[in-house]
C-alpha cells in the first residue's frame, strides 16, 4: 500500500475534493471560548454550510453556537464524513481510531497537529488524511469553487 507523504504540500485537487464532498464535520476539541481558534473555525465552517458537530468531553458543556455538543465521536447519533482534530499531536492516534470506528471518510488534523502513525492507520482503513492544515484557510484559497447548492 502506498502512503501519502504528509510532509509535502497537498495537491489542490485533493483538498478541494475533500472540502467539496464532505457535508458533516465532527470537530474534536471544539471550544465555547470565542477567543479560541477552534471557535472561529467552527463558526466559519458552519456559516459556509457544513453540518458541524462539536465534540468536547466537558461535563457541563451542552451547546456551542446553538449546536449540540457530544462528549466523544462514538456518542454522535448520525453519520460523520470528516473528523477535524483540534487536539495535541499525541491525541491524534486515539482520535483516528475513533474516526475509523464511526466510519468517517476523512481525518483532518489542524495546524500543528501531526502524527504519521495515525495517518498510516487512517489510510490503511481507507480514510483520506490531511495534517497540519486548517480547512477554514483552505476554503478561501484560489482553487476553491463555492458550493452553490448550499443555503447560507
Amino acid at each position: 500500500m502506498n502512503f501519502m507523504n504528509h510532509n509535502e504540500a497537498y495537491d489542490d485537487d485533493y483538498l478541494q475534493d475533500i472540502l467539496s464532498s464532505v457535508k458533516t464535520i465532527a470537530m474534536v476539541g471544539a471550544s465555547p471560548d470565542k477567543t479560541k481558534f477552534s471557535y472561529g473555525v467552527l463558526r466559519v465552517l458552519s456559516e459556509t454550510g457544513y453540518d458541524m458537530i462539536p465534540v468536547n468531553p466537558k461535563p457541563n458543556l451542552h451547546e456551542i453556537r446553538n449546536l449540540k455538543v457530544y462528549p466523544n465521536l462514538k456518542a454522535i447519533d448520525r453519520p460523520v464524513d470528516m473528523v477535524e482534530v483540534f487536539r495535541k499531536s499525541e491525541d491524534l492516534y486515539n482520535v483516528t481510531e475513533d474516526a475509523i470506528a464511526i466510519n468517517a471518510k476523512v481525518i483532518w488534523a489542524q495546524i500543528g497537529v501531526i502524527d504519521h502513525n495515525a495517518a498510516k492507520l487512517a489510510e490503511k482503513a481507507g480514510l483520506k488524511v490531511v495534517m497540519n492544515r486548517c480547512p477554514k484557510i483552505e476554503l478561501f484559497r484560489p482553487f476553491w469553487k463555492p458550493r452553490l447548492d448550499l443555503k447560507i
